[in-house]
């Protein structure tokens, strides 16, 4: 049986209690409408001791989700003498392996700068890596449809259309994900080359443009100040309806996550107005069109 020292995949008894400690998620997320430093999407305190570098604590905070999706799609299996996956669950597993492998890696190296990340939010992010993957991984590697009919069931009547329809919505929130990210990126990028300029033609130093700030206006950002949590909402939840809505797992990914970013973007409205002005700001929503 494969191990990596001693750890041995979930057994069926701690995958479920992995989802019943799972299902309290919000309420710890939901501290963060109260602690005014990370509510407003701010991931470190000034000039602290536990302050990590921003690019490696991303990366060693996000990776170990897919990661241990991997290691578990792999392992759970050959324990549980399963030889050959449906498509299905491949397919899904690919997802989550395509979008966490992008916002592990290539997120932090594209990003012209990152701020510190202190040391409590990185152990939060990647407690709720570990667990995630754990919860998804083991569903699609063993405790979830591991066969044609299981899977005819969990998606009917329409099987095929619900899952072609929910991999469509997956990587149109996707596609708008990507989109979304490198307008945030590309303000910093001009502001970098406008400084750049500057400094060519007088003579003077390159500064750093960590601290820059712009109110973005491409896409959605012309409706709503967090397009970007918002894409992500619709990708996961295009995940969970080709995973069946009886999927736990997925059901709880989605409403994790909305816990998690609701309250960074409703204070980081606040964040905007203060800083930009209620007029500049406009009548932008924090993050979903007409609720919020």
């Amino acid at each position: 049986m494969a191990v990596i020292e001693g750890w041995m995949p979930p057994t069926r008894e701690n995958y479920e209690l992995i989802l019943k400690l799972w299902t309290f998620y919000p309420i710890i997320a939901s501290l963060q409408w109260v602690i005014s430093w990370y509510g407003m999407g701010k991931t470190s305190v000034v000039n602290s001791r536990l302050n990590i570098p921003g690019r490696i604590a991303w990366m060693t905070m996000e990776s170990p989700g897919f990661l241990t999706l991997l290691y578990i799609m792999s392992t759970l299996t050959k324990e549980k003498s399963i030889t050959d996956l449906p498509w299905q669950n491949k397919v899904l597993a690919g997802l989550f392996v395509i979008h966490y492998s992008y916002r592990a890696i290539m997120y932090p190296l594209m990003a012209p700068s990152m701020s510190p990340i202190h040391i409590i939010v990185w152990i939060m992010g990647l407690t709720f890596q570990l667990v995630n993957a754990t919860s998804i991984g083991s569903w699609l590697a063993a405790y979830g449809p591991t066969t044609a009919a299981a899977w005819e069931a969990q998606l009917s009547p329409w099987s095929t259309l619900q899952f072609v329809v929910g991999i469509a919505v997956f990587y149109l929130g996707l596609a708008a994900n990507y989109y979304h990210d490198d307008e945030l990126r590309e303000i910093r990028r001009r502001e970098e080359q406008r400084q750049a300029r500057v400094a060519l033609e007088n003579g003077t130093p390159l500064k750093a443009v960590d601290k820059h700030y712009q109110l973005p206006e491409a896409g959605l950002f012309k409706y709503m100040l967090y397009p970007h949590y918002f894409v992500e909402w619709v990708e996961w939840t295009g995940f969970y309806m080709a995973a069946g809505w009886t999927c736990v797992p997925a059901r709880m990914f989605v409403v994790n996550e909305v816990f998690a970013m609701l309250p960074r973007a409703v204070k980081g409205k606040k964040w905007y107005i203060e800083r930009f002005g209620a007029d500049q700001v406009g009548r932008r929503w924090a993050v979903i069109p007409g609720v919020v």
